[in-house]
């Protein structure tokens, strides 16, 4: 699988718990500190941005991966898509870089039948018992140390824009939290 943003707050949960299922994780993020942390994290190969594709296919023997978790966008889309082997899936759950403009359906034939989902997590836990289930074994992994969490900054409410400012500058690595 190739993650975008490992290097984030999601993204490095992300490459935990790929890594915890028994995923190949290839990973891109925007610094070298970034870059070593994730592979700390166990991402087996972290990848430039502008070289996805073509690295995926030399890593892949040509096949490319069964998935591409995508949350930067506009940006790193197309080369999400080139990333994939045939029947592949794009998890577009983000648009840091900006929103995706000029897909066209006809993409997803050409790419090798390929499958597009925009998940929202209010669908994944929209039952209590979906949101208790998803939860509860989240947390059993913090618990159990086996999902390093990592608070990156902590802001006063007040402050929401410095926070956003920082988000959208890539210069944080792990969660932010806005302290009322």
């Amino acid at each position: 699988m190739v993650l975008d943003a490992a290097g984030g707050g999601l993204g490095r949960l992300l490459v935990q718990a790929a890594r915890r299922r028994g995923a190949t994780v290839l990973a891109t993020c925007s610094t070298p500190a970034k870059a070593a942390m994730v592979r700390a994290l166990g991402a087996d190969h972290v990848l430039d941005y502008g070289d996805v594709p073509d690295e995926v296919r030399r890593l892949t023997g040509g096949a490319g991966v069964d998935v591409v978790y995508d949350s930067v966008g506009q940006a790193t889309f197309g080369g999400s898509l080139a990333a994939l082997r045939r029947r592949g899936v794009l998890v577009s759950y983000g648009q840091s870089s900006g929103p995706v403009t000029g897909f066209e359906p006809a993409m997803l034939s050409q790419g090798g039948s390929l499958y597009l989902t925009r998940p929202s997590l209010a669908d994944y836990i929209a039952e209590p018992g979906e949101l208790a289930a998803r939860s509860a074994e989240l947390f059993s992994w913090v618990a159990a140390g086996e999902l390093d969490v990592l608070v990156h900054r902590e802001y006063p409410l007040a402050e929401a824009a410095a926070a956003h400012a920082d988000l959208a500058g890539r210069t944080t690595a792990g969660k932010l939290l806005l302290i009322p």
